[in-house]
């Protein structure tokens, strides 16, 4: 390979580092930033006021789903998208959010009757602005995510984060109840939309093209009925179990979904906006995308694993001395969620593979499938309480990850036991991190002391098993934060 060539690969690696680097530092910065407030509002509202943004939040992110259509990614998988393609996207998006506001509108009655709460018509109104906002930002993010560009969202989403944080925190302490959720989920919107706007300079022309909308239509509906497909499956869960137990039972169940959520999703994110454009462009190259598959996979679970693992086995100490014991009641759910998230990184991997291959048919058959055995579950495990719903998610992961992986090894010459043996020796070292750290909790301190041991502990741990084990993982993170910060 000559000058150029070795310069050119190594360039790219370098942006493809730094890219998730901001991606991650922005997940991070702004899911930190929420879970601290969280925590805060916890400890300042009943569980109650969680109960019900829950309700009107499956409904918000069911219409997000329509808000993107799967233009979003159509725009990043698109080898040729240029300003046409941008501009006949955004307009489109705009008349479809305008649509879906004013269908909110005149059903919140209807919903808030569903439930017997009457305070629901008038959130589910106000709440549901956040859909024309997200309307506006969604083609900035798929520009930024096609040039990539993730700096930027660092900047947006932080400042966005912090003052819906100022705004929450407020008005909670001032007794707005359930109205201090929804201004932070509102104010959060407004300003990381108005932020992206700014620092990003792309603007809508004055164009459409109705070919241009059907072809990307031709690759983005199939993403979009699996995006539908999976936000009601997601949510589904929320609405059984307001509907057949407690707003309490929904704020704790949520409550231990949360955070291990929080971790899988934010990992996941940083990781496939960048990957995602990165394969779609090496969708010719089947050696190339398998490599990136690997990589992703290692760097997922190397990263989630010993978070979702040490949550699971410090989950009574964190609860009692972070939010009180007002929140016991979700120590079960919080455990069940972390070891349902570890399996996530493979299944969510192949998905972005098949996705980046243009196979979207391919990606829609599966979703369907997935989510056809989820509902059987759902629909057996409901009438046995919340905890039977928890544990058929449990369930429902080990057989996504199997549906998941199933077509790898035909288009990548990647097996699913490959990429469980790829995932095991970070698995391993966090289940054995976990066992040693559940022993400091016989020490007879104080919670958050207990905690905090527990923290330094588990890190100790992880970071040296890796550095004796040889894990690639630490050491590839290793070398690029260094990279990075000499930078």
């Amino acid at each position: 390979m000559g000058a150029y060539g070795r310069r050119k690969g190594h360039n790219q690696k370098t942006s493809l580092s730094a890219n998730v680097l901001w991606r991650f530092a922005e997940r991070c910065g702004a899911k930190g930033v929420s879970l601290i407030v969280s925590i805060i509002l916890a400890r300042l509202l009943m569980p109650e006021a969680y109960g019900t943004i829950s309700l009107v939040t499956v409904f918000t992110s069911i219409l997000n789903v329509f808000v993107d259509c799967g233009m979003g990614i159509s725009l990043v998988q698109k080898k040729d998208a240029d300003e046409l393609d941008f501009s006949t996207v955004f307009y489109f998006n705009a008349a479809i959010c305008g649509i879906l506001y004013f269908v909110m509108f005149l059903i919140a009655p209807y919903i808030a009757a569903f439930y017997g709460i009457s305070e629901l018509t008038a959130v589910v109104r106000v709440l549901s602005l956040t859909v024309v906002v997200s309307g506006i930002r969604n083609i900035q993010q798929a520009y930024v995510t096609r040039n990539m560009l993730f700096k930027r969202f660092f900047w947006a989403t932080l400042g966005g984060t912090i003052g819906a944080a100022i705004v929450g925190i407020t008005m909670a302490y001032l007794g707005f109840g359930v109205w201090a959720l929804v201004a932070q989920h509102l104010f959060n919107t407004i300003v990381d939309t108005t932020i992206l706007w700014i620092i990003v300079k792309w603007r809508p022309k004055k164009m459409f093209s109705i070919r241009r909308l059907k072809g990307l239509v031709g690759f983005g509906w199939k993403i979009f009925a699996s995006s539908l497909l999976g936000a009601g499956y997601n949510d589904i869960r929320q609405l059984i179990i307001g509907k057949l137990y407690s707003s309490e039972d929904l704020a704790f169940y949520n409550r231990g979904k949360q955070t291990p959520n929080m971790i899988i999703e934010n990992m996941s994110t940083a990781v496939d906006s960048v990957l995602f454009p990165l394969m779609s462009k090496a969708q010719e190259d089947i050696n190339r995308v398998k490599k990136i598959m690997a990589q992703s996979i290692k760097i997922r679970v190397y990263v989630t694993a010993p978070l979702l693992i040490g949550m699971a086995f410090s989950a009574p100490v964190l609860v009692d001395s972070i939010l009180t014991d007002k929140w016991s009641a979700c120590i079960p759910y919080l455990r069940i969620f972390c070891f349902a998230n570890i399996l996530y990184p493979l299944s969510w991997t192949n998905q972005d593979a098949i996705k980046a291959m243009g196979r979207s048919g391919l990606y829609l058959r599966q979703d369907i499938i997935r989510k056809a055995i989820g509902i059987i579950l759902l629909l057996v495990a409901m009438w046995f309480g919340v905890m039977a719903i928890a544990y058929s998610l449990l369930l429902d992961s080990i057989l996504e990850l199997i549906i998941c992986t199933w077509p790898a090894k035909k288009l990548f010459g990647y097996s699913c036991l490959q990429q469980i043996n790829d995932a095991m020796p970070s698995i391993l070292l966090a289940l054995f991190m976990g066992i040693c750290i559940n022993f400091v909790s016989l020490l007879k301190c104080p919670s958050i002391i207990i905690l905090c041991l527990q923290i330094a502990f588990g890190a100790g741990i992880y970071i040296g098993g890796s550095i004796v084990t040889k894990n690639d993982s630490w050491f590839y993170l290793w070398r690029v934060l260094k990279t990075n910060i000499k930078k």
